[in-house]
């Protein structure tokens, strides 16, 4: 089973990251990893609710193919727990005829507070195969960037 783990210290209380991590608008800016762009197409904040979102790969994107569509990679993320300011887990799967891309993935956001801010780890479970963990890494970094940005 593949896994990752990221972590990064944001400059701001865990309230204010988990609300950017719950807010759909908000997702659709720091969740969007390098230069893709995103959009939630439905949104319901609790255990089991959930969203649906697609990332668009910029149009100049040759190397990158969408698992979706050539340009698109889209999901749909079930609110597995909700512990506010504390963790948020989700189960998610993509949308895609490919096998790789089947298996569902775990996402666990944990909030810690520290001194000057929160510590913020992303764990992914069960990545599919179709997905290299590296490239999860990767984009787990932008986003945590990307949140950091957001909120601080």
């Amino acid at each position: 089973m593949q896994t990752t783990q990221n972590s990064r210290v944001i400059k701001a209380s865990p309230e204010k990251v988990f609300q950017a991590l719950s807010d759909p608008k908000a997702i659709e800016v720091w969740q969007v990893p390098g230069d893709m762009t995103g959009k939630v197409h439905n949104y319901n904040f609790k255990v089991g609710g959930g969203y649906e979102m697609s990332l668009f790969y910029p149009e100049a994107e040759k190397k990158m193919k969408g698992k979706t569509n050539d340009k698109e990679d889209r999901f749909t993320s079930t609110f597995i727990e909700i512990i506010p300011n504390k963790k948020i887990v989700e189960r998610i799967s993509f949308q895609s005829t490919d096998p790789a891309f089947q298996e569902k993935m775990n996402s666990e956001v944990r909030l810690e507070p520290i001194d000057g801010g929160t510590k913020v780890t992303f764990f992914f479970t069960n990545i599919p195969k179709g997905i290299k963990p590296e490239d999860n890494e990767a984009g787990t970094i932008s986003s945590l960037k990307k949140l950091a940005d957001y909120v601080e």
